[in-house]
């Protein structure tokens, strides 16, 4: 496509056809993006205004961005975010939570709990249909990891979720975006590098869970391994799954 850098085709094309694979955009659609202020929402931002230039059908951006009472130095300013909606023409909504209990401290829990429901508070009252979110490949990969391992169960997260019986739903464009390439592109852009980062989540299992993917793609080279892993939530065979959900046989 003219214009465009070779990170910005790879990416426009994988979300396209993340698109079109999942029937993520639709004509009339009124789209809420999340903005955290980090290289994935900005990327999300960035190539949805793109899409919706040339798109065949019509639908409405609006951003949110929420920040919680704990913070650091490093965030994103909101007079920041509000310059870069201006200049993108994005009506948009902040909102400020607290998720600090009286001991000063937090889960990711809880923390993601108030986020997403003040995202599902601004996305009623701007009427829209859709909250577009920026997890990428690594993140579905990851989430597949932790729930198999940490909880049991093999889920993760859809790039279309139906929400509040449809009225409401979460979409995914970035789930065929490597994290590689919005580094890249975040970077190419003059993105913001130094962002405050969450000192409850350092030791966090989804560190582990990338670490070791990295791990596992050193060790076997020329395998996608999270393409396999993103894969193989659609490719079960159920004949050869036949466990009850049973534990009393487990040693």
């Amino acid at each position: 496509m003219r214009g465009l850098t070779k990170i910005e085709e790879k990416i426009n094309s994988k979300i396209g056809k993340a698109v079109a694979d999942y029937g993520l955009i639709k004509d009339k659609d009124r789209i809420l993006v999340a903005v955290s202020g980090g290289k994935d929402s900005l990327t999300l931002l960035s190539f949805l205004k793109k899409i919706q230039k040339w798109a065949p059908v019509n639908f409405q951006i609006f951003a949110a961005h929420i920040r919680t009472d704990f913070h650091c130095g490093s965030y994103v300013h909101n007079n920041t975010l509000t310059g870069m909606f201006n200049e993108m023409a994005i009506e948009h909504r902040f909102e400020d939570i607290k998720v600090l209990d009286g001991k000063g401290k937090t889960t990711c829990f809880w923390c993601s709990w108030n986020k997403r429901k003040a995202l599902f508070k601004i996305a009623q009252d701007l009427g829209c249909n859709k909250l577009a979110l920026g997890h990428h490949k690594d993140d579905i990969a990851e989430t597949m990891l932790m729930n198999l391992f940490c909880k049991g169960e093999i889920s993760t997260m859809n790039p279309y979720q139906e929400m509040f019986k449809g009225k409401l739903i979460i979409i995914r464009p970035l789930c065929y975006v490597e994290e590689n390439l919005i580094k890249e592109f975040s970077k190419e852009s003059g993105f913001f590098q130094q962002l405050c980062e969450c000192r409850f989540g350092q030791n966090s299992k989804r560190i582990y869970m990338k670490t070791l993917i990295k791990k596992i793609e050193e060790d076997i080279p020329g395998t996608n391994i999270k393409t396999n892993i993103f894969k193989s939530i659609s490719k079960i065979k159920k004949d050869y799954i036949n466990l009850k959900e049973e534990s009393s046989y487990i040693e």
